[in-house]
Formats: structure tokens, sequence, C-alpha cells
């Protein structure tokens, strides 16, 4: 039974340039958005932002469950695929998941899944001002 539950979600405007990312924290009932963008990013790179800003707002000792739409970051951390870029956003990803309870779960994204489709708005949103 995951306490928290985080939605994630990258954007680009194009791939590499200005990015998006957006995190989606809900606690008991209560729900906190954050979000952020870089001028010249990739859509990976993003995505696995929003991972690391919604693992960092919440308790270390609290069990997770980030829920992304990304097969890139969610099929990394679970079924071990290589990893060939963003080895800097892998290092920050996997000192936030030691000695945590992380579990994962994938999304089909733009499916109506609530917390996906938030997370989607404010990554684009962000990434249409990151210019």
């Amino acid at each position: 039974n995951n306490a928290i539950v985080i939605h994630t979600d990258g954007a680009c405007k194009g791939n590499p340039g200005p990015g998006g990312w957006g995190a989606v924290i809900e606690q008991n009932g209560d729900q906190l958005q954050l979000s952020g963008g870089e001028p010249q990013t990739t859509n990976n790179r993003m995505e696995m932002t929003a991972v690391i800003k919604g693992l960092e707002a919440v308790d270390p000792a609290a069990s997770v469950l980030i829920s992304s739409d990304s097969t890139y970051v969610v099929n990394t951390m679970t079924k071990g695929w290589k990893r060939k870029a963003n080895q800097d956003l892998w290092d920050q990803l996997d000192a936030l998941v030691r000695n945590r309870d992380v579990s994962w779960q994938w999304v089909r994204g733009h499916n109506g899944d609530r917390g996906n489709e938030l997370a989607d708005r404010l990554a684009t949103k962000e990434a249409s001002t990151a210019r």
C-alpha cells in the first residue's frame, strides 16, 4: 500500500529543444503540483527530472509509487534497460531510490489517467515558456 503516489511527465518542443517537467504528488487526499523547465533539453531528461523532483519533495521514509507514461524511465528502473545517456540523472535517481520503498507503474499517456493528464499539462506549459 503506497502512502504517496507521484504522477510524473515530461515534455519537449523539439527533441532537443525547450522542455518541461511536471510532478503531481498525492498523499492523504492532498495534492501538490511541482513543475519546471529548461531551455535546451530532451524529452527523456524531462521525464527523469520529473521523477527526481517528485522524490526530492517527499519524506524518504514513506512508501512511494511512481506513476509515469515513460517506458524509458520505468523499464530502465525495473527491467534493467541499458543506460546509454543521461548518466548524471540516472546517478541522481539511483541515489534517491536507494534505501527507499519505491515502486513503479507505467501508465498509457493521454489515456484519461487524471494524475498523468495533470502532470502532462504542467510539463507542456513549462515547455512552452522555457525558451
